[in-house]
C-alpha cells in the first residue's frame, strides 16, 4: 500500500472509530533484560534507540507483540533519537540512519500484521529530549529545530505514517520540533501528519508551567493530525485535563497514560483492568479519539484497552470561531471580558521610566513593570523595545527571557521590525498578538509578518491604514470601516488567517489638540468600532486608548480615558491597550467632568477644548502604582517585601544604609 493511501485511511478510521496506540517501549526493552554487548558496547548502554542496529529482533519483537495485542498504531523505537540526546553516547553522526533503520523496521512490521479490515499504522516518535528552553536552558530554539530536522527527516524517509512530537513538557520545544519538521519537509519535498502530544504533571501543568488549555491555544494555528496528553500520571489524574482538551480541541483528541503513579522502587502498578475501566469512562463521556499506554504499561494494557473502546464512537470534533490568546495561561477574549486590558506601560515609547530602565540596562527592574501592570489588571502585556538608539533585537532578547518568568498573560510584541517579531515567537511558549500589520505600503507587510503568525501562531493587530494618498489614516467611521473590510478580505481570503485571530484597529487622535483634522475624530473611532464589529462579528477590536487625550492637562487625560474607553466599549469594543495601574471607573468620574469628556469627544458646544482645559489646569492627577517612589523609604521599603518585588529596591537599600545598620533595616521596616 502507498503512502498516501495509508495516510488517507489512517485519517479515515480516525473518523470512524477509536484507535488504540501502543504500550511502553522501554518497559518492554526491560523485561529483556539485556546487557551491554546487546547495546553494541558499554558505551552505548541505555541507550534504547541504539538497539535497532544492534539488537533489530528486539525491536521487532517488541512491536509484534503490540500488534498482536491490538494495536492499531505503533511507534518507533526513536524517543530519543533526536543528535542532542545521542550526543550524550557520542551517536549525534547517527541520527538520521537510526530514525530511517527505526521506522524501516516498523513499518515492515505493521505491513506484515495488517488485513483489510484492520490496517496498522505507524509514528514516528519524537521526545522531548533532554532540556528544555523554557526550564533547563542549555539549548536554543535553532539547535532544537536543527535537531527534530534531522530526526522527522530519517522517520519520513522510513515511511512513517504520521510524526509523534510527544511528552512534551516546554511548548517551546514543542514548537521547535513544528519548525524542524516543517524543514524537513521542505527538504524532501513531501508532507505526512503530525500529532503532539503534552505531558502534565501532579501538579496540574506542563513542566515549563502551560495547562492544557495553554498548550492547545499554542498549537491550534497547526493542522494536526490528534492533540493529546501522555505520560507523567495515570488515567485519573488526566481526567480535568482530557475533559477540558475534548471541550475545546479541532483535532481529535488522544489519551496515553502511565501505568499509574510510580511506587518507591519505581514500579508501575495499576492493572490492565483499572486502567480501561479508566479509559472506557472518557470514552463513554465522548473525549477521545485514541487511547495507549506509556510508562509501566504492557501488552494486557493494550488488549484490554482495545477490548473496551470497541464499538464505542469516537470523539465529535469541536468547531468554534472564539479568538483565544495564551502565555503561561490561556486568555479567552469574549463579551464576558470586555474589554481585555492591555498593559501599555512595557513600551519604550509610551512610557519614560520604562525607557530609562532599559537605557540603563536595569531589565530586571523593567520587567518589574510588566508585573505590575498584570497584578492591577492587565489580562495582555505590550511590549515594544523600538528605541532607535538601542539594539531593538538584543533588549527584546533579554527582556522577554526576564518577563516570561514574572507574568503569566499573553505578550503583544509591538515592533515593525520582522526580524525582531520572529525572534520574539521564538521566545514565547504561548499564541501571541502581533502589534502590528497595515496596508500602507499595500501587501508588503502583510507579506513579511502574517507567514510568521501562521508559522509560530499569533493573532494579528491590524491598523485601520492603507495606500490611499488622500487619507493613509482612516479618520471618519466609513474610512476606517472600508479598510477594515479590505484587510479582513485579503488576510482571510489570500493569507489564510482565521477570522477571529484578527483584532482591528480603527485608530485613535487627539482630540484636546485644536487640528482640524481631529475635530470629532473621538465620535468618529467610537462609531467605527460599532460599524466594524457590526460587518465582522468574529473579528476584535482594540484601540490604544491614552492617545485620545494627548496634549491636555495630566489630570483630565485620566477622565478623558476613562469615559473614552466607557464609550468604545458600549460600541463593541473588545480589547484597550492602557496603563492598568491609573484607570478610573466611569461611574465614579464626577458628571460634570463626564460632560467635559463626552463635549471633547462628540466636540459639542461653544469651544470644548478651552472648558476642558480650564477645568482641569490646576487640578493634580490621581498617584498610580507606578509613582511609588514618592513614598517615605520605609514605606517603599515594605512595600517592596509585601509584593516581592525588587523594582528600585536595590537603590532604596542603598539610601537606607547610609543612616542604620543591615540589623536595623532588617528589624525595622523589613520586619
Amino acid at each position: 500500500m502507498e503512502s498516501m493511501e495509508r495516510i488517507e485511511n489512517l485519517k479515515s478510521a480516525l473518523r470512524e472509530r477509536i484507535l488504540v496506540i501502543d504500550g511502553a517501549m522501554g518497559t518492554a526493552i526491560q523485561s529483556f533484560d539485556l546487557g551491554p554487548d546487546d547495546f553494541g558496547g558499554a558505551e552505548y548502554e541505555g541507550c534504547n534507540e541504539h538497539l535497532v542496529l544492534t539488537r533489530p529482533d528486539v525491536i521487532e519483537a517488541i512491536h509484534r507483540g503490540h500488534l498482536d495485542a491490538g494495536a492499531d498504531i505503533i511507534e518507533t523505537d526513536t524517543f530519543g533519537s533526536t543528535a542532542i540526546v545521542l550526543a550524550e553516547y557520542d551517536l549525534a553522526h547517527e541520527a538520521r540512519r537510526l530514525n530511517l533503520v527505526a521506522a524501516e523496521l516498523a513499518r515492515r512490521v505493521a505491513d506484515d500484521a495488517a488485513t483489510p479490515d484492520k490496517p496498522r499504522f505507524v509514528a514516528g516518535s519524537m521526545g522531548p529530549t533532554t532540556k528544555t528552553i523554557s526550564v533547563t536552558g542549555g539549548v536554543t530554539f535553532e539547535e532544537l529545530a536543527d535537531s527534530y530536522h534531522t530526526q522527522a527527516a530519517g522517520l519520513i524517509e522510513g515511511n512513517c505514517d504520521v510524526l509523534l512530537l510527544e511528552t512534551g513538557q516546554d511548548t517551546l520545544n514543542i514548537k521547535a520540533g513544528l519548525e524542524g519538521i516543517d524543514r524537513a519537509f521542505a527538504e524532501l519535498g513531501r508532507e505526512i501528519p503530525v500529532a503532539v502530544q503534552g505531558t502534565v504533571e501532579p501538579m496540574g501543568t506542563l513542566l515549563a508551567g502551560q495547562d492544557v488549555e495553554s498548550l492547545y491555544v499554542s498549537l491550534a494555528h497547526r493542522d494536526l493530525l490528534w492533540i493529546g496528553i501522555n505520560c507523567a500520571t495515570g488515567p485519573a489524574f488526566m481526567t480535568d485535563h482530557i475533559r477540558t482538551l475534548a471541550s475545546i480541541s479541532r483535532f481529535p483528541v488522544s489519551c496515553v497514560p502511565n501505568a499509574g503513579m510510580p511506587d518507591e522502587d519505581g514500579k508501575y502498578n495499576e492493572t490492565p483492568e483499572a486502567m480501561s475501566e479508566t479509559l472506557g469512562r472518557f470514552a463513554d463521556s465522548g473525549w477521545v479519539n485514541l487511547v495507549g499506554g506509556c510508562c509501566g504499561t504492557v501488552n494486557g494494557h493494550i488488549h484490554l484497552l482495545g477490548e473496551t473502546v470497541e464499538g464505542k464512537a469516537p470523539r465529535q470534533i469541536v468547531e468554534s470561531s472564539e479568538t483565544r490568546v495564551s502565555g503561561i495561561d490561556a486568555l479567552l477574549v469574549d463579551d464576558q471580558l470586555r474589554p481585555a486590558v492591555v498593559g501599555e506601560r512595557t513600551n519604550v515609547l509610551g512610557s519614560r521610566r520604562f525607557r530609562r530602565l532599559i537605557n540603563e540596562g536595569k531589565f530586571e527592574e523593567a520587567a518589574e513593570i510588566g508585573r505590575r501592570q498584570a497584578r492591577n489588571g492587565a489580562h495582555i502585556l505590550d511590549v515594544c523595545l523600538q528605541d532607535p538608539d538601542r539594539d531593538e533585537a538584543a533588549d527584546v532578547a533579554e527582556f522577554l527571557d526576564l518577563v516570561t518568568k514574572k507574568v503569566k498573560t499573553p505578550i503583544m510584541v509591538d515592533s515593525t521590525d520582522a526580524k525582531v517579531i520572529e525572534l520574539s515567537l521564538k521566545r514565547l511558549q504561548g499564541k501571541a498578538i502581533i502589534n502590528s500589520v497595515n496596508l500602507e505600503d499595500g501587501e508588503e507587510r502583510f507579506q513579511a509578518v502574517v507567514p510568521l503568525a501562521r508559522r509560530y501562531g499569533a493573532a494579528l493587530v491590524v491598523g485601520c491604514i492603507d495606500d490611499d494618498k488622500e487619507q493613509a489614516q482612516a479618520i471618519t467611521r466609513v474610512r476606517k470601516l472600508e479598510v477594515a473590510l479590505r484587510s479582513a478580505r485579503l488576510l482571510t481570503e489570500k493569507y489564510g488567517v482565521p477570522e477571529e485571530d484578527l483584532i482591528f484597529d480603527p485608530l485613535v487622535f487627539p482630540v484636546g489638540t485644536g487640528d482640524v483634522n481631529y475635530i470629532g475624530s473621538g465620535a468618529e473611532t467610537v462609531e467605527g468600532v460599532r460599524l466594524i464589529k457590526e460587518a465582522l462579528p468574529r473579528a476584535k477590536t482594540i484601540l490604544g486608548i491614552s492617545n485620545v487625550s494627548f496634549g491636555l492637562p495630566a489630570a483630565g487625560r485620566e477622565v478623558l480615558n476613562s469615559v473614552f474607553l466607557y464609550h468604545c466599549v458600549q460600541a463593541g469594543l473588545d480589547m484597550a491597550i492602557v496603563n492598568s495601574e491609573a484607570m478610573m471607573r466611569y461611574a465614579a468620574i464626577p458628571e460634570e467632568e463626564r460632560k467635559l469628556a463626552e463635549d471633547l469627544i462628540w466636540y459639542t458646544g461653544e469651544d470644548p477644548v478651552a472648558a476642558f482645559a480650564a477645568h482641569f489646569r490646576e487640578k493634580a492627577p490621581t498617584a498610580s502604582n507606578e509613582e511609588r517612589r514618592s513614598l517615605p523609604l520605609d514605606e517603599r521599603l515594605a512595600l517592596a517585601i509585601i509584593e516581592g518585588t525588587k523594582e528600585g529596591l536595590a537603590e532604596d537599600l542603598d539610601e537606607a544604609l547610609q543612616g542604620r545598620t543591615p540589623l536595623e533595616i532588617i528589624n525595622g521596616p523589613l520586619m
